[in-house]
């Protein structure tokens, strides 16, 4: 499977996956033409995309889906509550199962402040962005994937005392808005395991967020959740400057043939 997040964060979000010859995107929140320019960039021709998932009708994911879907006339699968609000002739009803193609999708609730939907993709990808939890019912369907494209929008203390009004903070810390950095390391840490080997930390904020600081809550956690010890294990900082573009390769501590890649995605 072929897997490139093409955007990410409050400019707009985009993820590529491929398998065999199915292609897909989730979400859609940039401009077509931006879109199809790093298609382009991949030598995929913006036609042979089969489907479209969303998650949610944020214009962040769906920004330029009327012009794509129309232009390309791509299959976009939705809810039936998102009908109303998105423009587009050619429309499937997601399910918690179905196949596009070589790709099996199951769509499960996530927690935002509209309706929203995080997918599970041939049994290997787990897509969670734009929520405030996961329900514990999912752990089970989460657990032990491949590869993980998560959430972790912002650093608790850069939230509060950023330039961001009251209300917009407290609509960010609720059960409908965005995870932490924390609450994402703390999802991580149940659901990484031995085929796990790679996560792509997704929708940081360029304002109440930074690379490294995210990066260390993912570690840690990764690394204490195996360990079981509170100690620090590692001097971040230090380890970062031995990375390139903030990403690495690191060893499970008992079982030396897991391992996992870390990446840091945020729109410049």
């Amino acid at each position: 499977m072929q897997v490139k997040v093409l955007a990410s964060g409050s400019k707009g979000n985009v993820t590529y996956v491929c398998e065999n010859d199915t292609r897909i995107l989730i979400d859609i929140g940039m401009r077509c033409c931006y879109v199809e320019e790093k298609l382009k960039e991949m030598n995929v021709d913006p036609r042979s995309i089969d489907a479209i998932l969303i998650t949610h009708i944020h214009n962040d994911h769906i920004m330029g889906l009327h012009t794509f879907a129309r232009k390309y006339k791509t299959k976009v699968y939705i809810s039936e509550s998102m009908k109303s609000h998105i423009s587009c002739d050619n429309y499937g009803y997601l399910s918690s199962s179905f196949d596009i193609k070589n790709i099996n999708v199951k769509a499960f609730r996530t927690s935002h402040d509209v309706e929203s939907f995080g997918y599970l993709i041939n049994d290997e990808l787990v897509y969670i962005t734009d929520t405030g939890y996961i329900n514990e019912r999912y752990f089970d369907l989460l657990s032990n994937k491949k590869m993980y494209i998560m959430e972790s929008n912002h650093d608790v203390e850069m939230l509060m005392e950023g330039p961001y009004p009251y209300h917009l903070k407290q609509r960010i810390l609720k059960d409908t808005g965005h995870l932490s950095n924390e609450e994402s390391s703390k999802y991580l840490s149940h659901f990484i395991g031995n085929n796990t080997s790679c996560v792509v930390l997704a929708h940081l904020s360029e304002t109440n967020n930074n690379e490294e600081i995210a990066f260390a809550y993912t570690l840690s956690s990764y690394k204490l959740s195996i360990s079981g010890s509170s100690e620090s294990l590692i001097e971040v900082k230090g380890f970062l400057e031995e990375l390139s573009s903030f990403s690495g390769v690191f060893g499970n501590k008992l079982n030396v043939e897991a391992f996992i890649n870390i990446y840091i995605y945020l729109i410049n």
